[in-house]
This record gives structure tokens, C-alpha cells and sequence, in this order.
């Protein structure tokens, strides 16, 4: 399917097709960025190793840089960052404890 550019939308449903195009690909870049934070607590050793403060700070200061340099808000991408990195914490803490209850 070709995407059209914002401007070149001429009504709601043309909209809301790009928006379900672009929702898509969300999604399908979220399950690869899922699939490298899977691997990430394999790598680790304890719950604790899931909270890396200096590595949180660098990614959302990267995400922010970004998201000036292409127009969107960084409030908007800082919040949606940290929701996401906060899931993916919890998330390794849980398969840190299950691993380490396991042994």
C-alpha cells in the first residue's frame, strides 16, 4: 500500500488509513524493540540489574534529541519512552525473579 503525506489527505478516511498504516508499523517496531529487551534479562544476573538509572536517562535524552530534530513534541516521546521502559523494567525484573526462584 503507498502512504500519502498528511497534506495530501483529503478527507477523514484518508486519515485514518495512514494513521492504521502507521499504528501498524508501531507495533511491528515495538515487538522487534521487545525482542532485543527478551534477550537483555537473559544477559543479566539479578533483579536488581533490570534498573540501569544512567542508561534510562541516556535513551530518553537520544529519544528527545530525536523527536526535536523531527518536529514532534519531546514531551510526547519522553512520556511514551518512559511508559515503554518502565514496562520492559518490570517485565525483566519478573523473569529475573522467576529464574532466580527456579534455580
Amino acid at each position: 500500500m503507498t502512504s500519502r503525506k498528511a497534506q495530501d489527505c483529503g478527507n477523514m478516511d484518508e486519515v485514518r488509513v495512514e494513521i492504521d498504516r502507521l499504528d501498524k508499523a508501531l507495533v511491528d517496531l515495538m515487538a522487534e524493540r521487545f525482542t532485543y529487551v527478551d534477550r537483555a534479562w537473559q544477559l543479566k544476573n539479578s533483579p536488581g540489574d533490570a534498573v540501569v538509572p544512567w542508561r534510562i536517562q541516556q535513551v530518553v535524552d537520544k529519544v528527545r534529541a530525536h523527536a526535536e530534530e523531527r518536529g514532534l513534541p519531546p514531551e510526547l516521546a519522553e512520556s511514551l519512552w518512559r511508559q515503554m521502559i518502565g514496562w520492559f523494567i518490570q517485565y525483566e525484573e519478573e523473569k529475573l525473579a522467576d529464574e532466580k526462584d527456579g534455580e
